[in-house]
C-alpha cells in the first residue's frame, strides 16, 4: 500500500523536498538497516558505523544551523525525517538515532554557548560524537522535580555525585548531557541544571548495561558518578536553570515518540495485510474473512487520524505556536494505539506471530515502552487534563 499519495492527511504539509528525504531514508532502512538488525539485536548496540553514515547522509543535522553543517529546516521536515525512520521494524535501530537528534542533541543545540556549539555541534551532526540525555533517576522519571543527583562547585570545576537509570545510549554515549541539582538548599524544580559530560572523563562510568524486553539494537545503561570532575565551562545553558531546558524539550521528544509509534502500526498494518491476503485458513484467504478485513480497517482509520493529529503537532511547532497539550495528547493516543495494533497484527499472525523470525514479534515488544517512555500515558493525560 502506498502510504504517501495526495490522499492521506498530512498532505497539505508535504512539499517534494519532504517526498524526496522519505524516499531517501526508505533505502537507507531497507539497504543498510533491515538487512543487519537481527545481529544488532544480538550484539545489543547499533554499530556506530552505521550513524555515520547517516551523519554524511546529511540526516543527524536537519534542524541545525547550516554553519555547523546542519540543513537549518524546520519541526515539520524533522518529523517527515522521524516517521519514514520509523517504518524500521527494529525500533532499537529507531531508537538510538532519535535519542541522538531529538532527545539529546537539543540540550545542547538550544543551550550551548558558542565555544560549546564549536567544539561539539559539528562532531554531533556528523555521526562522530553520538550523545545521550541523563535525566532519569530510580526514584525521578516523568517527575523531573525529584532529581537527587548532586553538582558541587570546588574552584573551577563542578563535581558530580550520583546515578541515572535507563539512560538510552548511555553505553556507548560520546557525550551526555546530564541533569542535576545545584543547589541542595533549593526545592522542586529550583536549582537544577544541565552538564556537559564526556565519555572517559574520571569518576564516571557505566555501572551496567542493561537487559531489556524489546529496543534490543539500543545500548541501554545505568550510569553512575563518583566525584566526577568536568570543567566549570561544562554547564549547558544558564546555571540552576535546567528544569526549564528539560520542560522545553520535553515536547520535541514526544512528538517523535508519537511518530515512532505511528511508523511502526503503519509498518505492523501493511505486513499484516500482505500476510492475511495470503495465508490459507479453512480453504480460502483469512482476508475474505469479513472480521478480519473490518479490524484491520478500523485501526487503519485510528492510526491515520492519528497521524493527522501528530502532522498539526509538527506545523504548530514549526509555526512557534504553545502545543503542550496537543503534543501530550497525541504521545498518550498514540503509544497506546500502537500497542492495539501491533497486538491485533500478531494475532492475525497466528502462531507466526509468536516465532522471533517474524518482524510482527519483535513489534510487539518493541512497542510496550511507548506508552512508558518519555512521558507514561497518564502522566500525557493530566498534562491535557490540566489545559481542558
Amino acid at each position: 500500500m502506498d502510504r504517501f499519495t495526495s490522499s492521506d492527511a498530512e498532505s497539505v504539509y508535504i512539499t517534494p523536498e519532504h517526498i524526496a528525504l522519505r524516499e531517501q531514508v526508505a533505502r537507507f532502512v531497507a539497504t543498510e538497516v533491515e538487512p543487519y538488525g537481527a545481529q544488532w539485536e544480538e550484539q545489543g548496540f547499533v554499530p556506530r558505523e552505521v550513524l555515520r553514515k547517516l551523519g554524511a547522509l546529511g540526516l543527524l543535522g536537519i534542524t541545525y544551523p547550516e554553519r555547523f553543517g546542519g540543513a537549518g529546516l524546520d519541526p515539520l521536515t524533522s518529523l517527515v525525517f522521524t516517521e519514514a525512520l520509523s517504518r524500521s521494524t527494529f525500533g532499537g535501530f529507531v531508537v538510538t538515532v532519535l535519542v541522538h537528534t531529538d532527545m539529546a542533541s537539543p540540550h545542547l543545540a538550544h543551550g550551548g554557548t558558542p565555544a560549546q556549539l564549536e567544539r561539539y555541534l559539528p562532531g554531533v551532526i556528523r555521526g562522530e560524537l553520538i550523545t545521550a540525555v541523563a535525566v532519569t533517576e530510580p526514584d525521578a522519571g516523568s517527575d523531573v522535580k525529584a532529581v537527587r543527583m548532586r553538582a558541587r562547585r570546588d574552584g573551577d570545576h563542578w563535581v558530580l555525585n550520583g546515578s541515572k537509570m535507563f539512560i538510552t545510549n548511555g553505553v556507548h554515549a560520546d557525550l551526555v548531557f546530564v541533569a542535576a541539582r545545584t543547589d541542595p538548599d533549593a526545592k522542586g524544580s529550583r536549582a537544577l541544571s544541565m552538564f556537559i559530560v564526556e565519555k572517559g572523563t574520571p569518576g564516571f562510568k557505566v555501572g551496567r548495561a542493561l537487559d531489556k524486553m524489546g529496543w534490543r539494537c539500543s545500548d541501554t545503561a545505568e550510569l553512575v558518578f563518583e566525584d566526577c570532575r568536568i570543567p566549570a565551562d561544562s554547564v549547558l545553558g544558564r546555571e540552576n536553570q535546567g528544569f526549564y531546558a528539560i520542560m522545553r524539550n520535553f515536547q520535541t521528544e514526544r512528538l517523535a515518540l508519537a511518530a515512532m509509534a505511528v511508523g511502526h502500526a503503519l509498518t505492523a498494518l501493511d505486513l499484516t495485510t500482505e500476510y492475511v491476503k495470503t495465508r490459507q485458513a479453512f480453504g480460502a484467504p483469512l482476508w475474505d474473512k469479513q472480521a478480519i478485513r473490518q479490524r484491520l480497517g478500523m485501526l487503519e482509520a485510528k492510526t491515520q487520524a492519528a497521524r493527522a493529529l501528530m502532522y498539526h503537532c509538527a506545523w504548530l511547532m514549526t509555526q512557534g505556536r504553545e502545543c503542550v497539550r496537543e503534543v501530550s495528547g497525541l504521545k498518550a493516543l498514540a503509544g497506546e494505539l500502537v500497542n492495539e495494533v501491533v497486538y491485533t497484527c500478531q494475532q492475525f499472525h497466528g502462531g507466526m506471530g509468536y516465532m522471533r523470525e517474524s518482524p510482527i514479534e519483535r513489534l510487539v515488544r518493541d512497542a510496550r515502552i511507548l506508552t512508558i517512555g518519555g512521558g507514561a500515558s497518564e502522566v500525557m493525560l493530566e498534562e491535557v487534563a490540566k489545559r481542558m
